[in-house]
């Protein structure tokens, strides 16, 4: 098996707007786990589109403290900050951005 299969083991991919996440689930060699975090931005450039990466490692030992910090952060967003705004009209479809050839290599 080469080394790229072994390593990326699962990916899930949210476009939002301009912006694309990619949560890819990783191994090492030594077959321990962690999960890789990236939003991707496109930029218009005079001869088409350029994509800004940033990157972020999450690992196995962080996953439970992650989790808990990102939903206390973003309910504290929801009902504290904004209680009034229906945050479910942010849920669109994949479709209706557009269509993209963006992939994560």
């Amino acid at each position: 098996m080469e080394e790229r299969d072994r390593e990326e083991l699962f990916s899930k991919r949210i476009r939002a707007g301009k912006r694309t996440y990619f949560f890819d689930v990783k191994s090492t060699r030594s077959q321990d786990y962690y999960i890789t975090i990236t939003e991707s931005r496109r930029h218009q450039k005079e001869d088409g589109f350029v994509y800004e990466k940033h990157k972020m490692f999450l690992y196995k030992e962080d996953f439970d403290k992650f989790m808990d910090g990102l939903k206390e952060a973003v309910d504290h967003v929801k009902t504290e900050l904004m209680p009034d705004v229906d945050f479910s009209q942010f849920n669109r479809d994949e479709d209706e951005f557009g269509g993209s050839d963006l992939k994560w290599e």
